[in-house]
């Protein structure tokens, strides 16, 4: 099983904004309200969770960005 990380590959960025180039994911991403960070490099670097709920119709806001409440549970340990 792979294990996703907290953020979009260069791949699923591509895929998102259809453009290969950094400059102009960047902006696609600005065109269309997208919040991302600058790599050094200059590539844009979109969080996982505020992804999937922009691509579901949810506007991200901080109570709602939250991934997933866990909790340790140390039942099966012994």
């Amino acid at each position: 099983m792979e294990i996703q990380t907290e953020t979009l590959d260069e791949e699923e960025i591509a895929a998102i904004t259809g453009y290969q180039m950094p400059s102009k994911q960047i902006a696609w991403l600005a065109r269309n309200g997208w919040q991302y960070a600058l790599t050094g490099a200059r590539r844009p670097v979109v969080g996982r969770v505020y992804a999937r709920l922009k691509l579901a119709g949810v506007k991200p806001s901080a109570t709602n960005a939250v991934a997933e409440t866990w909790t340790l549970d140390l039942s099966r340990v012994g």
